[in-house]
């Protein structure tokens, strides 16, 4: 869960550097990012809040996660299908994922090589960052053994 109080004044200052107000409604969806556990979609999170009867917009759920985005709440993340997942970056910090295009498993990982790298991209085109979606897509250990070693 997002634990820290410092994680919602992130948030906040973000909305207020842009001229927006932290209503109840994003307050909502922030509080509900915090218990989600798994990976989400924008979809499924909408779902929470009508299973729950809150009344709040589909178009307030997708308006407010690029803000959850940017301000370092949740990153992108991998699920099934072509829309696009997240997950809290609390707990777990930040990391990249490795997607088995075989059998769909997702590996976890973090490279302070890869993150060091990028800033000192960002920083030769003098571009900030404010934040990735690293996936890197193949096969995983078991799905490149021969077809008689997985029997």
């Amino acid at each position: 869960m997002c634990s820290s109080a410092e994680i919602e004044k992130r948030f906040q200052a973000l909305l207020e550097a842009k001229g927006f107000k932290f209503t109840h409604e994003r307050q909502s969806i922030f509080n509900e990012v915090c218990h989600v556990k798994d990976h989400f979609d924008a979809d499924s999170l909408y779902e929470r809040f009508k299973t729950k009867g809150l009344r709040i917009a589909r178009d307030t759920v997708y308006r407010t996660i690029p803000l959850l985005l940017e301000s370092g709440v949740i990153q992108k993340s991998v699920g099934e299908g072509k829309r696009e997942f997240f997950e809290r970056v609390s707990g777990k910090g930040h990391h990249d994922h490795m997607v088995c295009v075989r059998c769909g498993k997702v590996i976890e990982f973090t490279c302070e090589e890869i993150e060091t790298m990028q800033d000192k991209v960002c920083a030769e085109y003098g571009f900030q960052l404010i934040f990735h979606d690293h996936r890197l897509f193949g096969a995983c250990k078991d799905c490149q053994k021969p077809a008689a070693a997985k029997s």
